[in-house]
């Protein structure tokens, strides 16, 4: 099935969801047709019946009166009334008969009905009176018929009214059903496009696993968005196998040269090409502190683009005293330098142990080099909430607030001199950023009331991660 754009999905789908509802209105329209007619036909029939009873019992009674005026004065005129009289009961039986149908008085109507066409030959009172007696009872039998008849229609109609209103539930719950999966199918033709392409942008944002094929059946305006991300991905592709070559390459040619100076400050160090004055000592003391540095810069510089390339984390539970003393213990010679001591305070916590010490190391040598000479360092290592807190804390300077949302930016720097006069990469806090990173944390500069400077790294715990 192909998919026009996402405009035409859309309407085509609010369409198709109408269907459904549009025959569920036009089923509801017909049943309320019917039940209209049904009213109407069982309220015109019971005012007909109605009607024609009242005539029915009208011409009784004047059949009676004419009947006893008869028996008392027998005369042609009466006579001509009684016969009027008879003939007027009789077409209202004859009405009241063609509406109710096996109606067994109608029969026995007819017979009283002849019996009192004899009425100029009856001239006993108490058989008159029994004809009369037998007509009111026939009377009140079809009365009794009627009511009989208008209930039995009324059931009738109760019981198509209680059939419609059962077909009626039956296909509101099955129309609305298909409308429902009806919406859920147009939806599902937006959601599920729409879900591909976060797919794609959280694998180009961790930079890991291939992306999928494009979509062939999805609206036109996401099938073009997907097809941007497919090339931003190759172009990010591109940039990294250029930057990976350049770092790559940069790092060998530097390498290269830097390991020729080294050898050959050894050599001059070791008097091999002959004693060297106090002056020549001096420079090459100089030399050889500006080829390690240079050393630490590339081996920094190469640091940091294996930990762009970093895999997943592994979490595991470590002992932070022992990942402390480790990292104090490089700067040893600094520390004594500067006559820093280092106030340790750690909890055992779950951490990827490599990312976790790049992050000691980063933040300790910054620490010491920004630090009050002759004041104490404190890191602190503990648990709370769920969350793994590293606090990396020294005196000195305060960092100004506008500057503290560029601090880990790569290649940035802060403008305050380094204590040991040595020109920064601008990488450390990045690297701490990064590594933060990849373990789900993050890092900020807080306020503490023990220290001018705090680094704060939170790393979830795993139940944090899930």
């Amino acid at each position: 099935m192909r998919v026009g754009s996402l405009r035409q999905l859309t309407l085509g789908s609010f369409i198709l969801a109408l269907v459904p509802l549009i025959a569920l209105l036009w089923q509801s329209q017909s049943d309320l047709a019917k039940v209209s007619r049904m009213t109407t036909a069982e309220t015109r029939f019971v005012v007909t019946a109605v009607g024609i009873m009242q005539q029915l019992e009208g011409a009784a009674i004047d059949l009676e009166r004419t009947l006893r005026q008869y028996a008392i004065i027998q005369n042609t005129t009466v006579a001509d009334l009684t016969d009027n009289a008879i003939a007027q009961f009789a077409s209202a039986r004859q009405d009241l008969c063609d509406i109710i149908d096996n109606s067994e008085n109608c029969q026995q109507l007819v017979k009283q009905i002849e019996q009192l066409r004899n009425f100029r030959t009856i001239n006993d009172q108490l058989l008159l009176n029994a004809y009369l007696a037998s007509l009111s009872n026939g009377v009140i039998a079809m009365r009794k018929d009627v009511d009989a008849s208008i209930q039995a229609r009324l059931a009738i109609q109760r019981e198509d009214m209680t059939s419609m209103q059962a077909k009626q539930a039956w296909s509101t719950a099955m129309l609305v059903s298909v409308s429902l999966l009806l919406i859920l199918l147009g939806s599902q033709l937006i959601v599920k496009p729409v879900n591909k392409l976060k797919q794609i942008i959280q694998i180009l944002a961790h930079q890991r696993g291939e992306l999928p094929p494009l979509s062939t059946k999805a609206p036109f305006e996401l099938i073009g968005v997907e097809k941007d991300l497919h090339w931003l991905s190759e172009r990010l592709q591109q940039l990294e196998h250029i930057r990976t070559a350049l770092l790559r390459h940069a790092a060998h040619e530097l390498k290269t040269p830097l390991a020729s100076i080294k050898e050959g400050c050894s050599l001059l160090s070791e008097n091999v090409v002959g004693e060297l004055n106090p002056q020549q000592a001096e420079v090459l003391s100089l030399l050889s502190s500006s080829t390690q540095r240079l050393n630490t810069l590339v081996e920094k510089l190469l640091d940091y683009n294996l930990l762009l390339q970093q895999a997943e984390p592994k979490f595991t539970s470590i002992d932070p005293a022992e990942l402390v003393r480790d990292c104090v213990e490089d700067y040893a010679l600094a520390l004594q330098d500067r006559e820093v001591t280092v106030d340790v305070r750690v909890e055992s916590v779950s951490v990827d142990e490599e990312l976790y010490r790049r992050i000691l190391d980063n933040l300790v040598s910054n620490a010491v080099a920004h630090g009050a000479i002759g004041r104490p360092i404190s890191v602190n290592i503990y648990e709370q909430d769920g969350v793994a807190v590293l606090d990396v804390a020294n005196r000195g300077k305060k960092i100004p607030p506008e500057k503290v949302g560029k601090l880990f930016e790569p290649f940035t720097r802060g403008d305050d001199p380094r204590n040991d006069n040595v020109i920064g990469t601008g990488l450390g806090l990045s690297i701490v950023s990064d590594c933060a990173r990849l373990m789900c944390g993050d890092v900020a500069v807080v306020e503490v009331d023990y220290a001018d400077v705090c680094f704060r790294v939170s790393i979830p715990q795993k139940e944090k991660r899930k």
